[in-house]
C-alpha cells in the first residue's frame, strides 16, 4: 500500500466517499491506495469504466470502428489477427467479433481478477507489459496491435522494451494511446507518468514505429508503400 497525500481541507467527507469508491482507505486523514497491479481489482474497474463511463459501449464501439477501418484501410483486406495490450476485461473481444466475426484476438493485462472472470472466455492472458516479449514468443504477427491506457502507467525501460515489442508484432497499425505532458485529460492520474513528447518521439523512432493519425501508428513495412500525404512523417 502507498500513502498520495491526505484528504481535501474543508471538503473531507465527500473526497472520503470519493476515495473509497476508487478502492483507496484513508487512515488518520492520509489517502493510502492498492500499489501496482493490485489495485485493479473489481472495485478499480467498476468505478472508472461503469460508474464513471469510461468502459461505456458508445466509446468503446467508436473506437473498435476507427482502429479496424484504419488497419483495413492500409492492409487492403480485413484484419484477421488483433492484440490487446492492457485489455483490462478484454470488452474489445465481443465487439471485434461482432464485426470480424473470424479474426482471432489476444488480450493481455496484469489483472488477476480481469484475468481470473473473462480470460478463457475470451482469451485474455496475465501479464504487464514488461511480460510482452515472453508472452507473445512463437506468436505470429497481428494487423491491429491496441494498447490504451498503459504508458503513463509505466516506468521508462517498461515502455521503451513495449514499444519494440509491439513494433515487433505489427504487420497492420496499432492504436497506441498516449497522452504527455501538457495534455488535459481526465480519468486515474494517480502515480501517472508526465512524460514530454520528445521523449515518446524518440522511443517510436528507436522501435521503428512511425505515425499516422491520432493515436495510430504502423512500421517499415506499411509506411514504404503510402503515398506522400497517406504517411504524417517520412517514409
Amino acid at each position: 500500500m502507498t500513502s498520495t497525500g491526505r484528504l481535501v481541507p474543508g471538503n473531507e467527507d465527500e473526497h472520503r466517499r470519493r476515495l473509497e469508491a476508487e478502492g483507496h482507505r484513508v487512515v488518520d486523514g492520509h489517502v493510502v491506495r492498492p500499489s501496482g497491479v493490485a489495485r485493479f481489482d473489481q472495485r478499480y474497474f467498476d468505478h472508472w469504466y461503469r460508474d464513471e463511463g469510461f468502459g461505456s459501449t458508445t466509446r468503446l464501439d467508436r473506437k473498435v470502428d476507427y482502429a479496424i477501418a484504419a488497419a483495413e484501410y492500409l492492409l487492403d483486406r480485413p484484419v484477421a489477427r488483433v492484440l490487446d495490450v492492457g485489455c483490462g476485461e478484454g470488452w474489445w473481444q465481443p465487439a471485434l467479433r461482432s464485426r470480424r466475426h473470424d479474426a482471432s484476438y489476444l488480450g493481455i493485462d496484469p489483472s488477476q481478477y480481469a484475468i481470473e472472470r473473462y480470460g478463457k472466455e475470451r482469451n485474455l492472458r496475465l501479464g504487464r507489459l514488461a511480460d510482452l516479449a515472453a508472452l507473445l514468443d512463437g506468436e505470429g504477427t497481428f494487423d491491429l496491435v491496441v494498447c490504451v491506457d498503459v504508458f503513463g502507467y509505466v516506468g521508462d525501460a517498461e515502455a521503451r522494451e513495449g514499444l519494440a515489442t509491439i513494433a515487433r508484432y505489427l504487420e497492420g497499425v496499432a492504436l497506441l494511446e498516449i497522452y504527455v505532458a501538457g495534455d488535459d485529460i481526465v480519468g486515474d492520474l494517480d502515480d501517472y507518468r508526465w512524460r514530454r513528447p520528445e521523449t515518446f518521439e524518440q522511443w517510436f523512432d528507436a522501435a521503428g514505429l512511425r505515425r499516422i493519425g491520432p493515436h495510430l501508428y504502423t512500421v517499415k513495412s506499411v509506411t514504404q508503400d503510402l503515398t506522400h500525404f497517406e504517411a504524417l512523417t517520412p517514409h
